[in-house]
C-alpha cells in the first residue's frame, strides 16, 4: 500500500512560520495598526473608526493623571491646561493637514520621504522608523506593565501578587506575541465596545470625584493656599507649568495612529483613490472629536486626582503610582467597582498593545522591502512577532516593568513623530504657496522641538532607546541590502515601438548588444565604440550590434520598472535607451525580457573598468554603477539557473 511521506518536522515548522507572507507589506500595504482595510466605500462610519485610535489614545488615561502628578504636582492641572492648547492649537491642526496630505494613511513618515531623494532620504526615514519603532514597542510594554500595576494593586488581588510584576508584564507581552503567532484580526467592533465601556466607567469616576471636590469645600482652598505659597502668583506658576509640560508629552499619544486608520473610515460614494474626500472629511472629525474628548478628561482627571490624592501615594510603590483614577475608583466607588474599572482598564491596555504590535507589523514591510533592506522572511508576520516579542522582553527588563521609567522614552518616541508631521506639514504649506498657513505650521514645529529637546535632555532613556533601534534598523537593512545586492530587482519591462522593431529585427539573427557609458553622443562615440568591441572580441565586420545606455537615476531604490526606448542616431546607430537605479540590474532585465519574448540567447559586450575591484563594488553597491560586467552576469546567474538559458556576457 502506497503511503505518503510526511515532511521533515522542520519543514513544517518553516511552512508555518512563513504561511501567509504579510499583505501589510504588498503594494503599498495596509495601513493602520489593525487587520486589512475596508474596501473603498465600504468602510465603517468615522465614529467607529475613531475607537481603533482610542484604544491607544484614551487607554493613557490608565496612566497619564499619575504621571502628571509626579511631574508637575501641586500644578499637574495648570500644566494640563497647557498640553490641552497644544494639542488642540498645534497637533491637531498638524494631522488634519497631514490627512489631506497622505489620504491613505501613510502618515507624516511618508510626507517626508517624498520630500527626500537619494540615500540621504533613506536615512532619514530610517531614523524615523527607529522613533517610530521606539513609539510602538513602549507602547507595548508600557500599557502591559500598566496592565500588571492594576492587577498587582487590585485589594482582592494584592496580596497574592504582590512583587510579582515583572513576571506578570513578561507574561502579557507573551500572551500577545502568542495571539499573534495564531493569528489575530482585531475587530472595530471589539474596539468600540472597550472605548466605550472603559469612557463610560471613566465618566463616572471623573463625575464622583468632582463631587467630593465640590462637596468637600476646602480641598480647592487647600490646594489653592498650597500653590500661592510653592509659586507665589500666577504668572510664576504659568511659567513653572510651561517648563514641566514637557514631562506630561504622553497625552499627545495617538495622533498617529488617528491617520494611520484612513483607510478604514467610510467616504463619500463619488470618493476616488486620488483624492477621497470624503474620508479626509470624516477622519478630520475623527481626529477633531479624539482629541476634544480626550483633552476634557485630561483637565478633568488631572485636577481631581490632584486634588484627592495624597502626594506621597503617586510615588514608586504609592498605591496611586501608575493608576491614579483607578486608586479613586477603589476610594470613592466601593472595591466591586474599582474592580470593573481594573478589568476595564487592563483589557484596553491589553488591546493598546496589540493595536502597537499590529502598527509594528504594518510599518516596517511598508519601507524596508521597497529599500531592499528587509530579508524575505520579513514579509511574514510570524517571524517579526517573535523579533519584536523578545525586544519587548529586553525593554521590558531593562525598565524593570515600571510605567514611570518608560514614560520618557515613550514621550520622546510620540514627540518625534509629531515633530516630524509639523515639519512634513510647513514644506507642504511652503511649497502650496499658503503663507500664513506656514507660519503658523513654523510655528508649531518650533513649539513640538523645543519640547521633544527637554524632553530628551531631562528624560535621556527615550533617544538613547531610540538610538539603538535606529542603529539596529540601519545596520540590519545595509546588511540585507548588501545580501540582496545582486537580485534581479526590475519588476516590470516594457519597450516603446522602435525598440521592439530593433528586437524583432535582431531576432532574425545573433542578437548583439554594446553595453555603452554615454558621453557626448556624437558620432564618433559610437564608431570607436563598435571598433573596440570588435577587436577585442575578434569580431568581423559584418556584425551588427544595438547599443544599450542607462542613465542612473535614484541609486537607493530598489525596484522599479523599466521603461525602453529605441532610437537611431547619426542614421545609423541604433540605440537603446534606459533609466534605472542600477545599471547591471537594468541590463540583466532587458536581456531576459528580450529572451523571453525572441525565444533567442542575446550577447552583450562590455570593456572591463579600471580601478579596485572593491571600489568599484561599492560604487555599485551606492551608486549603481561600477564594475558593470561581472556584476551583469552574477544577477543573470541568479535569476536564471539554468546556464544553457542564460543570456551571454562578454567582456574584453
Amino acid at each position: 500500500m502506497a503511503t505518503t511521506e510526511r515532511p521533515p518536522s522542520t519543514g513544517r515548522l518553516r511552512a508555518w512560520m512563513l504561511e501567509g507572507l504579510s499583505d501589510m507589506g504588498k503594494g503599498g500595504g495596509h495601513t493602520g495598526p489593525h487587520a486589512e482595510p475596508e474596501p473603498p466605500h465600504q468602510g465603517q462610519r468615522w465614529w467607529r473608526v475613531m475607537c481603533l485610535t482610542g484604544v491607544d489614545y484614551f487607554s493613557t488615561l490608565g496612566y497619564q493623571p499619575g504621571i502628571a502628578a509626579l511631574a508637575a504636582g501641586l500644578l499637574s492641572p495648570i500644566a494640563t491646561i497647557v498640553l490641552v492648547i497644544v494639542t488642540l492649537a498645534g497637533a491637531l491642526p498638524v494631522y488634519r493637514r497631514v490627512s489631506e496630505e497622505s489620504p491613505h494613511g501613510e502618515g507624516s513618515i511618508a510626507m517626508l520621504e517624498r520630500l527626500l531623494s537619494f540615500w540621504q532620504g533613506k536615512l532619514f526615514v530610517l531614523t524615523l522608523l527607529g522613533f517610530a519603532a521606539t513609539d510602538f514597542l513602549i507602547t507595548i510594554t508600557l500599557s502591559a506593565a500598566d496592565a500588571s500595576t492594576h492587577l498587582v494593586e487590585n485589594p482582592h488581588l494584592t496580596g497574592t501578587l504582590h512583587g510579582h510584576q515583572m513576571v506578570i508584564t513578561l507574561f502579557l507581552v507573551a500572551l500577545l506575541g502568542a495571539v499573534f503567532l495564531k493569528g489575530f484580526l482585531e475587530a472595530i467592533g471589539v474596539a468600540v465596545a472597550l472605548v466605550g465601556i472603559y469612557l463610560v466607567l471613566n465618566v463616572v469616576v471623573v463625575v464622583a470625584g468632582l463631587w467630593h471636590v465640590i462637596t468637600a469645600g476646602h480641598v480647592i482652598t487647600d490646594w489653592s493656599s498650597a500653590l500661592v505659597t510653592e509659586h507665589g502668583n500666577v504668572f510664576v506658576m504659568i511659567g513653572v507649568a510651561l517648563i514641566v509640560f514637557p514631562k506630561l508629552a504622553l497625552g499627545l499619544s495617538g495622533f498617529e495612529t488617528g491617520v494611520a486608520v484612513m483607510p478604514h473610515v467610510q467616504g463619500d460614494p463619488g470618493d476616488s483613490e486620488q483624492r477621497p474626500a470624503g474620508r479626509i472629511r470624516d477622519t478630520k472629525k475623527l481626529l477633531t472629536t479624539a482629541a476634544l474628548i480626550m483633552s476634557c478628561f485630561l483637565i478633568a482627571t488631572s485636577f481631581i486626582t490632584t486634588l484627592l490624592i495624597p502626594e506621597n501615594e503617586f510615588k514608586p510603590g504609592g498605591a496611586a503610582n501608575g493608576r491614579a483614577l483607578a486608586y479613586l475608583a477603589h476610594e470613592y466607588l466601593g472595591n466591586a467597582f474599582g474592580t470593573v474599572y481594573d478589568v476595564s482598564t487592563i483589557a484596553i491596555l491589553w488591546f493598546a498593545g496589540a493595536s502597537a504590535m499590529a502598527g509594528l507589523l504594518n510599518l516596517m514591510p511598508r519601507y524596508l522591502p521597497r529599500y531592499g533592506m528587509a530579508p524575505h522572511w520579513a514579509r511574514a508576520v510570524r517571524p517579526m512577532v517573535i523579533v519584536f516579542t523578545l525586544v519587548a522582553f529586553l525593554v521590558t527588563w531593562i525598565f524593570d516593568a515600571n510605567v514611570d521609567k518608560q514614560g520618557g522614552a515613550y514621550a520622546t518616541g510620540v514627540l518625534v513623530l509629531i515633530s516630524s508631521a509639523a515639519i512634513a506639514v510647513t514644506i507642504a504649506a511652503r511649497k502650496a504657496g499658503q503663507r500664513g498657513w506656514t507660519i503658523g505650521f513654523g510655528a508649531i514645529a518650533a513649539v513640538f522641538l523645543y519640547t521633544t529637546v527637554v524632553n530628551v535632555i531631562e528624560r535621556p532613556d527615550g533617544v538613547k532607546i531610540g538610538a539603538c533601534f535606529i542603529a539596529g534598523i540601519i545596520l540590519v537593512s545595509l546588511l540585507s541590502r548588501l545580501a540582496r545586492a545582486f537580485e534581479l530587482r526590475v519588476t516590470s519591462v516594457t519597450l516603446d515601438p522602435m525598440a521592439e522593431r530593433f528586437v524583432r529585427d535582431m531576432a532574425s539573427r545573433k542578437m548583439r548588444f554594446i553595453a555603452n557609458e554615454p558621453g557626448h553622443r556624437d558620432k564618433a562615440e559610437y564608431r570607436d565604440k563598435v571598433e573596440q568591441i570588435r577587436a577585442d572580441n575578434d569580431m568581423p565586420e559584418q556584425e551588427d550590434f544595438v547599443f544599450v545606455e542607462v542613465t542612473v537615476t535614484d541609486p537607493s531604490e530598489f525596484e522599479a520598472g523599466l521603461t525602453v526606448r529605441g532610437e537611431v542616431l547619426h542614421g545609423r546607430y541604433r540605440v537603446l535607451t534606459l533609466e534605472s537605479a542600477s545599471i547591471p540590474n537594468a541590463l540583466a532585465a532587458l536581456l531576459l525580457h528580450v529572451r523571453d519574448v525572441t525565444g533567442c540567447t542575446p550577447h552583450i559586450y562590455f570593456e572591463w573598468t579600471e580601478g579596485s575591484p572593491f571600489a568599484n563594488f561599492l560604487r555599485f553597491f551606492l551608486f549603481g554603477q561600477g564594475e558593470v560586467a561581472p556584476v551583469t552576469r552574477e544577477v543573470l546567474r541568479e535569476a536564471e539557473p539554468n546556464r544553457s538559458r542564460r543570456p551571454r556576457v562578454h567582456t574584453g
